[in-house]
């Protein structure tokens, strides 16, 4: 089928670029060393020691004041001066969307609340990428682009205050005069084929597509840490275009409509550490854009950590795609803990012909899981419609994976006979209780070396 879109010429210049300089892992010390050098170069922001309390600038914890002149009146303030943190002190602090400006560290005391508001009204139109296509839509609950040095930290809790009467019911309410986002959302996708200037995609009230809780556009030096996220409209943490990013101690716990737990979109350099995902969407989604943006834009995801996490419900554990457009390199998943019967995968790469791009140079190491649904890993490019864009996915290390309870499918490849997944090396695995240890299309160069399923040893599907 693949033919019909890519012939000739044009297909034997796409496969060429796409299999070129691969890097081939031997052995695990490679990528062992290479995540050593990498954990050494992201650093946490620091910030001056002063303390601007939000009760300052006239804000009133009692969850039914809007905080949001408050919130913007110290964070300008601190900014201004020079930096330093913003506090939220014990209470329920409503709010509208927050701008988070440079050298702001906005700190939530032990069981603080900021609760957002349900009212459009108060999230201003900006510029953002919603599923991986640039446009003009509502502000994410907290947002920030182009500031440097930036935090949301402490024990408290950040509530989207979405549930299926507000935000989620633009996805699945069907009551009679209900809007749902399935218009804006086709849409925008129009106006991505076509190429259009993105500063003229122009959503917002109307258009049912919903903000996220956290996206940082362009900005440098990140932290989130320790708070609690809950109720989000859509995505959780989308850092975007950014670089030198902590997660770490971050519990989110939802389960709306694409309720992904973190987003790391067209990033460099980011630690994603001790985190509890139990999530409506995947738990971790690494992307790079959709289909043209991704393509024109050209920023893939790359040198990126994901240790000592745990995930609980969700789609994916460790997913990269689909708007992948960009491409994924460098990504490294070790010491992490799955564990549900609603985990649907545990690695999920999920591409197509529509995206395009590479997906390079993964490592999985020491994942203790449960139980999962679906399959353990999975490896699909007909996660969309096809294109003119063949998808490539090559050089992915996975080594001691432990499975107690095994789904669907043990090792699941649906790719192109003209791009097979290449150099998929499994190692000292064990996945017990799997009904189809095995469904593999299109391998090249597969080594499972100590792949033991339901109490056998596999060997890797011949190459086609």
């Amino acid at each position: 089928m693949i033919k019909t879109l890519i012939t000739g010429a044009a297909f034997l210049l796409i496969t060429a670029a796409s299999f070129a300089q691969a890097t081939i892992w031997k052995t695990n010390a490679q990528p062992l060393a290479e995540m050593a050098k990498l954990r050494k170069l992201i650093k946490s922001p620091v910030f001056k020691k002063a303390d601007y309390p939000v009760t300052k600038y006239g804000a009133v914890g009692d969850g039914k004041t809007n905080n949001s002149n408050a919130f913007k009146a110290a964070i300008e303030a601190c900014s201004k001066n020079g930096g330093g943190t913003v506090t939220v002190p014990v209470g329920t602090w409503l709010t509208g969307a927050i701008y988070l400006k440079s050298n702001v560290n906005l700190h939530l005391a032990d069981s603080a609340k900021i609760l957002f508001s349900r009212d459009t009204k108060d999230y201003p139109i900006v510029f953002t990428r919603w599923e991986g296509i640039e446009c003009v839509n509502y502000s994410a609950l907290i947002y920030a682009n182009g500031e440097t040095n930036i935090a949301v930290t402490g024990n408290g809790v950040l509530d989207g205050n979405a549930d299926r009467e507000h935000w989620w019911n633009w996805v699945y309410d069907r009551t009679p005069g209900a809007g749902t986002q399935g218009a804006a959302r086709a849409k925008l996708a129009v106006l991505n084929k076509q190429k259009t200037d993105p500063k003229t995609r122009v959503f917002g009230d109307g258009s049912f597509l919903r903000p996220n809780m956290v996206t940082l556009i362009n900005c440098k030096n990140i932290r989130l840490s320790d708070v609690k996220m809950m109720n989000s409209p859509m995505w959780f943490m989308h850092p975007l275009l950014s670089e030198n990013i902590t997660i770490e101690n971050v519990k989110v716990v939802s389960h709306g409509p694409n309720n992904d737990g973190c987003d790391p979109e067209s990033c460099k350099s980011v630690l994603i550490k001790n985190c509890l995902f139990d999530t409506g969407d995947d738990c971790i989604a690494i992307k790079s854009g959709r289909d043209e943006d991704g393509r024109r834009i050209g920023r893939p995801a790359e040198n990126i950590i994901v240790e000592d996490c745990m995930m609980k419900d969700g789609h994916g554990g460790v997913g990269i795609g689909s708007e992948i457009s960009g491409g994924a390199r460098n990504i490294y998943a070790i010491n992490n803990t799955m564990d549900s019967p609603n985990l649907q995968r545990v690695l999920r790469l999920k591409t197509s012909s529509s995206r395009g791009g590479t997906i390079e140079n993964i490592f999985m190491k020491d994942i203790k899981v449960g139980t999962y649904k679906n399959e353990a890993l999975s490896f699909n490019m007909f996660y969309e419609n096809p294109g003119n864009f063949m998808p490539t996915i090559r050089n992915v290390w996975v080594e001691n994976v432990n499975i107690e309870k095994g789904g669907t499918y043990g090792v699941y490849v649906r790719a192109y006979q003209q791009s097979p997944v290449q150099n998929l090396h499994i190692v000292n695995c064990s996945m017990k209780g799997v009904k189809t240890p095995i469904k593999a299309d299109y391998l090249k160069d597969a080594i499972f070396d100590n792949l033991t399923i339901n109490g056998q040893v596999m060997k890797a599907p011949e190459s086609k």
